[in-house]
């Protein structure tokens, strides 16, 4: 079977770049990245910059607009369908067609996925989300991640999940992401999994468990999905645990403890010689000692309710001897969640370089120096995935494909 890969909601390139450090044959036939209201698709010229542009469809090249008028059919066969997709809410709702099909909200990127599920059928599946999709939304938590499951169900796919903390498995940073392979049943390796039990598949023998080893399984929970989207929308409810599997609407679910790697500190991915406008000078000094620092204020709404709002303190400086915190896409601004670190060249604070974002998260030196302002570098890197990780994966992901010629 050929390696092949279409990339939706691409950033600035993290999982072809993670496939392309294997070595091991995968070929990017598409990909599509669009920033809704950005003058400037600073993440499409990046992901341009570094890998060309030969993706055209009927003689347009269609990778830098919004997915959402692209002909799905028009996308060239893949092996496997990539993408980092936005955590939204993604309740359906009747159509008025006498076809009763279903409508997602406008604008939310998971039809884009599924829609392209349904046009091109790929083997494989390899998506990134936050953490928190498993529990979205607040009031009715575990009804998003259940559309998605029940989507694929539909489709004839099995699904396996992790969350993933990216220091346990040997990363610069503590960053937690939800992990989804999805694969077709017909596949070689949908027919074997068929034969193992759920228990099997969340230890030892999928996917998310050869690449993220396991030291212990908690309890499994059990479930069946409702078939019909209105209903999970509307009434579906669960707590997922950080792993899981899902064959024909059957859900298994547990907590897992990780079988831990050691992580880069964050001092392994300091630079020297930085430049000066990095280092915290003294007139802002206390302004990031408040950001950083415990509050406790009493606010009132809009409706003239009264309450307490608290925060903890944040370490200041972040220390050397653990991986950085998550980086967010405000890291180029001054704010609580930006880090800190104590140069180790001259001894002062200062705020993180473009080079040591790029390098929390796994990319090449550089990778966004391709003519955007810091702000965007620091902002796609917030964007972006752990590269590692989609290595990781994709080792595994060669050794199943090699089974299915």
């Amino acid at each position: 079977m050929e390696k092949t890969i279409c990339e939706l909601f691409a950033g600035v390139g993290g999982f072809r770049l993670g496939f392309d450090k294997l070595n091991s044959g995968w070929r990017t036939v598409w990909f599509s990245q669009w920033e809704p209201g950005a003058r400037v698709q600073w993440a499409h010229k990046c992901y341009l910059y570094h890998f060309g542009n030969s993706f055209e469809i009927n003689g347009e090249c269609h990778t830098g607009v919004d997915i959402g008028i692209v002909d799905k059919a028009t996308i060239p066969d893949h092996t496997l369908l990539a993408g980092g997709f936005p955590c939204q809410d993604y309740s359906v709702a009747n159509t008025l067609s006498a076809a009763k099909g279903i409508e997602g909200k406008k604008g939310i990127l998971w039809w884009q996925i599924r829609d392209t599920l349904i046009a091109k059928k790929p083997p494989f599946c390899l998506l990134e989300n936050v953490d928190r999709l498993l529990k979205s939304p607040a009031s009715q938590r575990g009804r998003d991640f259940g559309i998605i499951l029940a989507c694929f169900a539909e489709l004839g796919y099995s699904v396996e999940w992790r969350v993933i903390n990216a220091a346990q498995y040997g990363a610069a940073q503590r960053r937690r992401r939800t992990f989804i392979f999805a694969y077709r049943n017909d596949t070689n390796f949908g027919k074997r999994a068929a034969n193992l039990t759920d228990e099997q598949i969340i230890r030892e023998n999928g996917l998310m468990a050869q690449a993220f080893p396991v030291e212990e399984l908690g309890t499994i929970h059990r479930r069946t999905l409702p078939t019909d989207l209105i209903e999970i929308s509307d009434h579906f409810k669960y707590e997922f645990g950080n792993a899981g599997y899902m064959h024909e609407g059957a859900i298994a679910t547990t907590k897992v403890i990780e079988n831990e790697v050691a992580p880069i500190l964050l001092r392994d991915i300091l630079e020297s010689n930085v430049d000066e406008k990095y280092y915290i000078t003294s007139d802002k000094m206390a302004d990031w000692v408040y950001m950083k620092g415990a509050k406790r204020k009493a606010r009132k709404t809009s409706e003239g309710h009264e309450y307490v709002f608290s925060e903890g303190a944040i370490a200041f400086p972040d220390p050397w001897d653990r991986p950085g915190r998550t980086m967010l896409t405000s890291e180029a601004s001054p704010n609580r969640s930006t880090h800190i670190v104590v140069d180790p060249q001259t001894g002062k604070l200062r705020t993180l370089t473009p080079v040591e974002a790029e390098r929390l998260q796994g990319f090449d030196d550089n990778w966004t120096n391709t003519g955007m302002p810091d702000r965007m570098r620091f902002f796609c890197m917030g964007n972006a995935l752990v590269v590692p990780m989609i290595t990781r994966m994709g080792r595994i992901l060669d050794e199943i494909i090699a089974q299915e010629e």
